[in-house]
């Protein structure tokens, strides 16, 4: 017997990407259900070659259904996560809704699964910031290997970060360019095409942004609250794939060679570290992949015991519906959940 899943925001951008890659990893799912608001009912969408027609999420009986995969945005999950879960579904929410909540996991399968088992005090989990998941991926062994005492990062992210309307907005600002049409600014606060905006999410009031709290807050909790983080979030005029310009200090010495071959055996992480000319993973060669690609690692000569490497993914999969779904996985294979049908 199989799971019945459901995917609330189906329609956007990750929602769609979680269908494939629930097909592509052949998780054990008997039904599949794509929900989304009234105004997108009845909207086809791809299931490995089937069509399957999304339905109203506010009218939707979550009582025989066991995984809920949530991409609706915060507000939607506040909303839906505790009447889901009162049905009995587990909730595995892509948004920041309830990411810092002491009583829910926020998980990463290859950093720390076994957190998971916490998730029966709401029956809820939480998936990361796309940015954050790529980069303790790749923080993880390193920490393991000398302990990061401090990390700087400053991240260059993709307009997919910001959904379809993100899309749009460089496409079309891109194509004005060339033909010398007016300039429409509405999703991002200037201009995104050909130039690069420092401004993700809202200011706080230590001039630091939501985005880049968000960085720092998920790291400690995953990884180690003793690490010290700052971050600067960009975005930048790329459609698919998130780059991070990492400067890690660490207790003890590691060379660049060591942190190497440590990368190289490191779950969910591909290192491409050639020093000649493309001999680096670039958002382009990311781009529908799972792994987080490390290139340009070497010694930071600024600090003692320091490292300085880049880092892309695809944030639509392992910054978002791909570590979804390896969460739903973790559960099925650690025997947290079984289905109700079986029952």
């Amino acid at each position: 017997m199989g799971f019945k899943i459901a995917i609330a925001g189906a329609t956007g951008n990750v929602g769609r990407e979680m269908l494939n890659i629930l097909e592509e990893r052949g998780f054990p799912a008997d039904e599949v259900v794509p929900l989304a608001s009234r105004r997108s009912q009845g909207t086809e969408v791809s299931y490995g070659d089937k069509t399957l027609k999304v339905r109203a999420l506010d009218t939707y009986d979550f009582s025989d259904t066991d995984i809920c995969l949530m991409s609706a945005g915060g507000d939607i999950s506040k909303e839906w996560a505790p009447k889901i879960t009162a049905a009995g579904c587990v909730v595995i929410d892509n948004s920041s809704a309830w990411r810092y909540h002491a009583d829910v996991p926020l998980i990463v399968p290859e950093v720390n699964p076994d957190a998971i088992a916490d998730f029966k005090k709401r029956n809820i989990i939480a998936n990361p910031n796309c940015s954050t998941a790529q980069l303790v991926v790749v923080l993880k062994p390193l920490h393991e290997a000398a302990t990061i005492k401090r990390v700087v990062v400053s991240t260059y992210q993709s307009v997919s970060g910001a959904g379809k309307e993100g899309m749009d907005e460089l496409f079309e600002q891109s194509r004005a360019v060339f033909v010398a049409d007016p300039i429409s600014v509405k999703k991002f606060t200037k201009r995104i095409a050909f130039n690069v905006i420092p401004h993700i999410d809202g200011f706080m009031d230590d001039g630091y942004t939501k985005e880049e709290w968000k960085l720092m807050a998920e790291t400690k909790k995953m990884l180690d609250p003793k690490i010290r983080l700052s971050a600067t979030a960009v975005r930048v005029p790329v459609f698919i794939g998130h780059a991070e310009a990492v400067h890690i200090e660490f207790e003890k010495p590691l060379s660049a060679d060591e942190a190497r071959d440590i990368l190289r055996n490191a779950p969910g992480v591909l290192v491409v570290d050639k020093r000649e000319n493309g001999g680096y993973a670039t958002p382009y060669e990311a781009a529908g992949d799972d792994a987080a690609y490390v290139s340009r690692i070497r010694e930071d000569i600024t600090v003692d015991n320091g490292l300085a490497l880049w880092v892309v993914a695809d944030n639509l999969r392992k910054g978002a519906a791909l570590n979804t779904i390896q969460i739903a996985e973790l559960l099925v294979s650690r025997g947290l959940i079984t289905p109700k049908s079986a029952a």
